[in-house]
């Protein structure tokens, strides 16, 4: 069974000059046209349509999204990692609206507020606002449920594990090591490993994130100083940078 481009638009809340304008860039491509010309859906495209417009409402721009639909080309389960982001969502606006209803409810009675009830469900990190403009919100959502269900011993765990590769990077640049040396590729590995640890990032789980993504954080390594200050300043991140380039440039070991 196939859909035309107009059933779609219909169903899908979108526009047939959408549909054909994803066709255009290769994100959507119909399952069949017809001898009239007009474009037609299967389930599958269906099921890739889907995929977009939630990423679109995650805010991700069409290239973002393209890239997303690169990286995780299995449908399920990226929809899997998608409905437990949303159901993450949907938890936490649950806990603002109650937060807000028993604000609302104490002030009209004139009773006390308490601070602690009155932010359940309101986020405060530190990079939110950045990390979703690089990488979309589904990856800060999924890297934010992680570390808010680790305990206090892991989440000391991962900060030690964090601060001892920052040093050990520090270390190596102040020795002069050359950024395709052993030394240097068997710190651009753990470098990469401990990325892949992180829920979020792309590559998550396979043991090392894309060689797009990792050149491309080593070029914000150099150009960022809160980040450059993690390794000993500009110098430093520039041998972080270089040597992650030489690991993708090496290829899988």
């Amino acid at each position: 069974m196939d859909w035309s481009i107009q059933d779609i638009a219909r169903i899908a809340g979108t526009t047939s000059r959408t549909l054909r304008h994803y066709d255009a860039i290769g994100l959507l491509r119909p399952s069949r046209v017809g001898s009239n010309g007009y474009r037609h859906y299967d389930r599958d495209a269906l099921v890739r349509l889907q995929r977009i417009l939630l990423l679109r409402e995650l805010g991700l721009s069409l290239p973002a999204v393209a890239r997303v639909l690169a990286d995780r080309d299995d449908a399920v389960l990226a929809l899997r990692d998608h409905l437990g982001w949303l159901q993450g969502e949907q938890a936490r606006l649950a806990r603002q609206i109650a937060s807000v209803e028993t604000t609302i409810h104490a002030v009209e009675r004139g009773e006390e507020i308490m601070a602690e009830d009155m932010f359940d469900g309101f986020d405060h990190t530190r990079y939110k606002e950045e990390v979703e403009q690089r990488w979309g919100s589904e990856a800060y959502a999924a890297s934010d449920r992680w570390w808010r269900g680790m305990t206090p011993e892991q989440r000391q765990g991962w900060k030690e594990r964090q601060e001892r590769l920052a040093a050990d990077w520090t270390d190596a640049a102040s020795r002069g090591l050359a950024p395709d040396s052993d030394e240097a590729q068997a710190l651009a590995r753990r470098h990469a490993e401990w990325l892949a640890d992180i829920p979020g990032t792309p590559g998550y789980g396979t043991g090392t994130p894309p060689a797009g993504y990792l050149t491309g954080l080593g070029d914000m390594y150099v150009a960022d100083a809160r980040f450059a200050a993690n390794y000993g300043g500009a110098s430093g991140a520039e041998f972080v940078r270089d040597a992650l380039r030489a690991y993708v440039a090496a290829g899988p070991a």
